[in-house]
C-alpha cells in the first residue's frame, strides 16, 4: 500500500475545462502546471486528470487512440512529463485516467484486428464468428469492417472491447482468459502502465475497472483475478503507485487490488452515496422530477441509515486492506451545486472530508459551479452540463481563456452571480475557504486521514443529527432545518470544560453528554 494514501486529498481536473493558456478555448497541460499553487493552497496534494491521451474525442477521450501519445490539444509528451516534475516539487501526486476496457476504433490495434485475414491482433478485440452473429447480452457493432464478423463494444459505436476473454465462454468465438491473445491483451495494458510510471506519473484512475472480463459471474471473479495480477506487477516493480478503481463495489474492488475504490451512486449502492446529495430523479430535459430527500438538503428528510447500511457493510470489509473514496462529484454526474445552496454545500463537505478514506474534490466543486443545461459535447448529454470551464475570475470568460466566447470547448456561466475563485478568495465565509480549513484540519489532525478509525456515536433512523469519532476528535452535523439535541454515549463525562472546539458551522456543542445543535450546524470537538 502506497504510504502517501493515508494523506492524500485528491483534486479531479477536466483537462478540456481547467485553464487555457494558449488562446484556442481548451484547456492544457501548461494551463493545470499554472495552476499548482492554486491547488496546493487549495489543500489537494493529489490530482486526477481525466483521459489526456490522443483520441478523436467522441467521447471525451474516453476513446483512446494511441495510449502512449498525450492528446495534441492539450500538449505534447514532454508537456506530460514536464507537468509530473512541477507536480512533484509542489507535493503534488498525479494520476492518469486509464481506460482498460476499450478503445477508439481508430486506434491502430483495431484498424489491424478488423482487417479479412488473422494477424498479431485479431484477437485483440472481440469479434463473433460471422458477419450478422448476434451476442447476447453484450453490444455489438456489424457491417463495419471486411472481417466476416461483428464486434462488441463497451459504450458507443466508437469503443471496441478489449479482449481480456471470458470467464465461462460459451460460444466458440469466446477465448478463455487463459488463452494467449486474452493474455496478451492483459500484458499490452500493463505495458501501457510501465510507460507512463516510467514517464513520472504516480499511478492510474481506471475507468470501469470492473467490466474487463466478459461473461464474469456476480463476484467479477475473472475481472478480480486479472487486477490481482497486474496489481502483483506493481508490487514488484512500482511499489509507489496507486490504482483507483471506478468499480463502485468496494468489497470487490479492494480485494481485487485496487488500493482504492469510488463509492458513486452506481445501481449497486444507490441507497448509499445517492442518499446523501443527489437522491432525486431527473426527467428527460434534466429538470428534478419529484422531490428531493438528499440527507445534505435542509427540507429534504434524508434518513443517515440508508447512507450507512451500505457504506458499512464496505468499510468494515475492507478497512485493513484499502481505502473507499467519497467524492464530491466528477465529470459524469450532476453538479451537487444542481440541488444544494451554499450552505448545505458547506454541510456536506464538512461530513465528507472528515470521514474515513481518500476524499476527491472535484474542480470547480470548492466555489459552488453549478450544473448547466446544454447540448451534447463529445458525448457527453446530460454529463455536459457538470463540464463547463473552471470559473476564475470576473471578466472575459470568467478567467478561463483569453478565446472568443464562441471558440470556447464549453461555455461558462452566464449568470451575473456566477461563482468564481477570485470572490470567493476574498470571503473568509466563502465555500471556497471552507473547504480550505477543512483540507488543512484534515492534513494537520492525524485522526482526521484516510486511516480506518470510524466510530458511530449517534445514527438513529429518520433522526438527526449523525454523530461520530475518528480517534480523538468527535464530528456532529445537523443539515436540517430544526435545532436537534440528542444524548451522546462515549466514555468520560463530555462536559463543556472537558472539550476542545476545533471547527464549527452554525451553534452547536457537547455538554454533560448531550449534543445541543442549531438548524444546519456542524461541530468538531477534540475529547
Amino acid at each position: 500500500m502506497p504510504k502517501w494514501l493515508n494523506d492524500a486529498a485528491f483534486y479531479e481536473i477536466y483537462p478540456q475545462s481547467f485553464y487555457d493558456t494558449n488562446g484556442d478555448g481548451i484547456g492544457d497541460f501548461e494551463g493545470i502546471i499554472q495552476k499548482f499553487d492554486y491547488i496546493k493552497q487549495l489543500g489537494c496534494n493529489a490530482l486526477w486528470i481525466n483521459p489526456c491521451f490522443d483520441s478523436p474525442f467522441k467521447d471525451a477521450g474516453y476513446d483512446v487512440r494511441h495510449y502512449q501519445q498525450a492528446a495534441p490539444r492539450y500538449g505534447t509528451n514532454e508537456d506530460l512529463k514536464r507537468l509530473f516534475v512541477a507536480a512533484h516539487k509542489k507535493g503534488i501526486r498525479v494520476l492518469l485516467d486509464l481506460v482498460p476496457g476499450h478503445t477508439s476504433e481508430e486506434h491502430p490495434w483495431f484498424l489491424e484486428s478488423k482487417k479479412p485475414h488473422p494477424n498479431e491482433y485479431w484477437n485483440r478485440f472481440i469479434w463473433t464468428d460471422h458477419c450478422f452473429k448476434r451476442a447476447q447480452g453484450l453490444g455489438f457493432i456489424g457491417g463495419e469492417s471486411e472481417r466476416a464478423a461483428t464486434y462488441i463494444v463497451n459504450f458507443f459505436k466508437c469503443q471496441p472491447a478489449l479482449n481480456y476473454g471470458f470467464l465461462n465462454p460459451t460460444e466458440p468465438w469466446q477465448l478463455s482468459m487463459d488463452h494467449p491473445d486474452s493474455i496478451a491483451t492483459r500484458e499490452a495494458m500493463k505495458g501501457v502502465m510501465r510507460f507512463w510510471l516510467d514517464a513520472g506519473c504516480d499511478g492510474f484512475r481506471v475507468d470501469m475497472a470492473a467490466s474487463l472480463v466478459k461473461n464474469d459471474d456476480e463476484e467479477k471473479t475473472g475481472t478480480s483475478m486479472l487486477w490481482r495480477n497486474v496489481r502483483e506487477m506493481l508490487d514488484a516493480e512500482y511499489p509507489e503507485a496507486a490504482i483507483v478503481s471506478e468499480w463502485s463495489y468496494p468489497k470487490q474492488a479492494i480485494n481485487a487490488g485496487f488500493h482504492v475504490d469510488f463509492f458513486l451512486d452506481f445501481d449497486a449502492n444507490a441507497g448509499g452515496y445517492r442518499s446523501l446529495f443527489r437522491d432525486y430523479k431527473l426527467d428527460l430535459e434534466n429538470q428534478v422530477a419529484g422531490p428531493d430527500t438528499s440527507l445534505f438538503k435542509k427540507d429534504g428528510k434524508g434518513d443517515i441509515q440508508r447512507f450507512l447500511a451500505e457504506y458499512l457493510l464496505h468499510y468494515e470489509s475492507t478497512k485493513h486492506d484499502g481505502f473507499i473514496s467519497l467524492v464530491t462529484g466528477n465529470h459524469d454526474v450532476v453538479r451537487m451545486r444542481y440541488t444544494l445552496d451554499p450552505k448545505e454545500l458547506a454541510l456536506a463537505y464538512s461530513f465528507l472530508f472528515t470521514m474515513p478514506g481518500v476524499p476527491f474534490l472535484y474542480y470547480g466543486d470548492e466555489i459552488g459551479m453549478r450544473y448547466l443545461n446544454l447540448p451534447t459535447k463529445e458525448g457527453g448529454y446530460y454529463r455536459t452540463g457538470s463540464r463547463t470551464p473552471m470559473q476564475w475570475s470576473k471578466g472575459k470568460n470568467l478567467g478561463f481563456s483569453t478565446a472568443d466566447p464562441d471558440k470556447l470547448y464549453l461555455p461558462v456561466d452566464p449568470e451575473p452571480d456566477a461563482p468564481t475563485v477570485e470572490a470567493q478568495e476574498k470571503d473568509p465565509a466563502s465555500l471556497l475557504n471552507t473547504v480550505k480549513t477543512l483540507l488543512r484540519l484534515r492534513h494537520t489532525e492525524a485522526d482526521l486521514q484516510s486511516k480506518p478509525n470510524l466510530e458511530i456515536l449517534y445514527a438513529e433512523q429518520d433522526k438527526l443529527p449523525f454523530i461520530y469519532r475518528r480517534g480523538s476528535l468527535i464530528m456532529a452535523v445537523n443539515p436540517g432545518e430544526k435545532a436537534v439535541s440528542t444524548p451522546v454515549k462515549v466514555a468520560g463525562s463530555m462536559t463543556a470544560s472537558s472539550l476542545q472546539a476545533i471547527y464549527s458551522i452554525g451553534q452547536c456543542g457537547i455538554d454533560h453528554g448531550v449534543c445541543h445543535m442549531a438548524g444546519q450546524s456542524f461541530g468538531m470537538w477534540r475529547s
